[in-house]
C-alpha cells in the first residue's frame, strides 16, 4: 500500500465517488478509512469510532468474522472463476443455493438467481415478473407500482421503482409504465394522517384507484421494502403490506419485497416480509448474503412463480444473467456467512441492540429540539429526521447537518445523512456498549446543533 502522504495527496484526484458531486469531493476530501475490527473502523489519522451504518447496511457480521474470510480464500486457490451461465456449474454454487434456499423457505421461497448485488437483485425481480406474465398467456402486464420515498437501487429498472427524486430527475426518461404510491409516512404525508393504520387503508384504497385506472391486466407487479430504507427508515402499520399483498392477488399482480437491507437478521427476523406475515413472489436480496465481503446478490422465486417457468417450453428460458452471477468465491462466502449468521443467531442480538439504539434516540428527542421524529424500533434500523422547527417541521438546512454529522464522528460515531435524515444500521454483532457509544456520540452531535 502507498504511503499515507500519497493516499492524501491523490484522495479524489481520481476517483468518481457513487452518490455525490465529484467537485464536493475535491474541495471537501471524503474520510479515508484505513481498517476496521469488530464494529469499529479506523481512519487514516487513526481516529477509531463505532460504524453506526455497517458499512451500508451490509456489514451485518462485522468486520472481524475469519470464517467468512477463510473461506473466500481457500475458494480463491481452488477455483477464483467459472462462469455461472447454463451450461456448467461450480460446487459452492450448488451449495450456496441449497443454503439460501432453505434459509428462505418459510418465506415461501424455492429458487434461486445469483447476481452481483442489490441492483442486480431488483432488476432481475422487475425482469422475472414480466416474463412470468407473458409465459401465462398476459403479455400486458408490463407496468409496475412501487412507494414513494422507496429505494430500489441505480439500475434504469430499480431508478424507475424508486420514489426519490435524486435518483430519478438526472437520468430521465427513466422505463415508462412505473406509478408510485404514497408512503406509509406517517410524519409526512398528503392526507395529513398521524394514525398508522388510517394511513395504511387510505394508501390502499389510492392503489385501488390506480389500478383500477390502469387497468389491472397492464400491471405486472408491485414493489416494497417491508420496512423502507434508504427513504428514511419509514415503517408501515403491520396492517399494510398483509392489505397488499391481498390486492396483488385478487388483481393478480405479482409482490416483491426488496429484503435487500432488511433480509438476514437486520429487522430482528430474518426477512422484512416475516413481521408482517407475507410471503411474497419474489424477493430481492444482497448485502447481508455475505456481510458485504463479496460482492453477492439474489432474486428469490417463490413456488407459484417457478412452477410457471419450469413448465413452460422454449419462452421459459431466462436470457438475463451476469457475468459474476454464481461466481464461486461469492458462492463460498454466502455458505459461510450464512451458517455463521444462524450460529451467531444474529436477529436475537439486532432486536435487542435495536431496541437499546431506538429507546435512546427517543430519549435525546425529549432533550433536543432538533429531533422531529424518530423511527425504527424493529432491529438495528433506526432513522431520525432532523428539522429547524418541530411545529411546522421545516427540513433542517445542509449546513446544520453536515455539523451534526462531523461532531457526532469525532465524538466516537459514524452515522449516515440522507438529506434531512440521519439514519443508522450498525453492524448486526454490535455490543450493548458500542450502542451507549454511539448514543453518547449523537448527544454530542446535536448539541453541536
Amino acid at each position: 500500500m502507498k504511503d499515507e502522504n500519497f493516499l492524501k495527496e491523490n484522495n479524489a484526484r481520481h476517483l468518481w465517488q457513487p452518490m455525490g458531486h465529484p467537485g464536493d469531493a475535491q474541495a471537501n476530501p471524503p474520510r479515508i478509512i484505513k481498517s476496521a475490527r469488530g464494529s469499529t473502523i479506523t481512519d487514516i489519522d487513526g481516529h477509531s469510532v463505532v460504524d453506526a451504518v455497517g458499512g451500508l447496511w451490509c456489514v451485518n457480521l462485522g468486520y472481524s468474522n475469519d470464517k467468512v474470510k477463510q473461506a473466500i480464500a481457500d475458494q480463491l486457490q481452488v477455483l477464483p472463476y467459472a462462469s455461472g451461465f447454463a451450461g456448467s456449474t461450480t460446487p459452492p454454487a450448488i451449495e450456496a443455493a441449497y443454503a439460501v434456499q432453505a434459509f428462505f423457505a418459510e418465506d415461501g421461497i424455492e429458487r434461486v438467481f445469483f447476481t452481483s448485488g442489490g441492483s442486480d437483485s431488483v432488476e432481475t425481480c422487475l425482469r422475472l415478473a414480466r416474463q412470468y406474465h407473458r409465459l401465462r398467456g398476459e403479455p400486458t402486464r408490463t407496468k409496475f407500482l412501487s412507494l414513494k420515498k422507496g429505494y430500489h437501487g441505480t439500475h434504469f429498472g430499480g431508478a424507475s421503482v424508486n420514489g426519490n427524486i435524486r435518483f430519478r430527475t438526472a437520468y430521465e426518461p427513466l422505463l415508462p409504465g412505473c406509478f408510485h404510491l404514497t408512503a406509509p409516512y406517517t410524519y409526512r404525508n398528503p392526507f395529513d394522517e398521524t394514525d398508522p393504520a388510517r394511513l395504511a387503508q387510505k394508501i390502499v384504497q389510492m392503489a385501488e384507484d390506480e389500478i383500477a385506472f390502469q387497468g389491472a391486466n397492464t400491471i405486472a407487479a408491485f414493489i416494497m421494502e417491508p420496512i423502507l430504507g434508504a427513504g428514511g427508515v419509514i415503517v408501515p402499520d403491520a396492517s399494510f403490506m398483509p392489505l397488499m399483498r391481498d390486492l396483488c392477488d385478487r388483481h393478480g399482480i405479482l409482490m416483491i419485497a426488496d429484503e435487500v437491507i432488511t433480509g438476514f437478521g437486520r429487522t430482528g427476523d430474518w426477512t422484512g416480509a416475516r413481521h408482517w406475515g407475507v410471503k411474497p413472489d419474489l424477493m430481492s436480496c444482497a448485502k447481508g448474503i455475505t456481510s458485504a465481503y463479496f460482492p453477492v446478490g439474489a432474486a428469490l422465486i417463490s413456488g407459484k412463480v417457478a412452477e410457471v417457468f419450469e413448465s413452460a417450453g422454449a419462452d421459459g428460458a431466462i436470457w438475463h444473467g451476469y457475468t459474476y452471477s454464481a461466481h464461486p468465491v461469492g458462492a463460498a462466502a454466502v455458505v459461510a456467512c450464512l451458517a455463521e449468521t444462524l450460529r451467531l443467531d444474529t436477529k436475537t442480538n439486532a432486536a435487542a441492540r435495536g431496541t437499546q439504539l431506538y429507546e435512546g434516540v427517543c430519549r435525546l428527542a425529549e432533550k433536543y429540539d432538533v429531533i422531529g421524529d424518530v423511527r425504527g424500533g424493529h432491529g438495528l434500523m433506526v432513522g431520525i429526521e432532523i428539522v429547524s422547527d418541530r411545529a411546522t417541521k421545516a427540513p433542517m438546512d445542509a449546513q446544520t447537518m453536515t455539523r451534526i454529522h462531523q461532531a457526532t464522528y469525532e465524538a466516537g460515531a459514524m452515522v449516515r445523512l440522507g438529506m434531512h435524515n440521519i439514519l443508522m444500521s450498525p453492524p448486526l454483532v454490535v455490543t450493548e456498549a458500542e450502542i451507549d457509544q454511539v448514543l453518547a456520540a449523537l448527544d454530542t452531535g446535536f448539541a453541536a446543533a
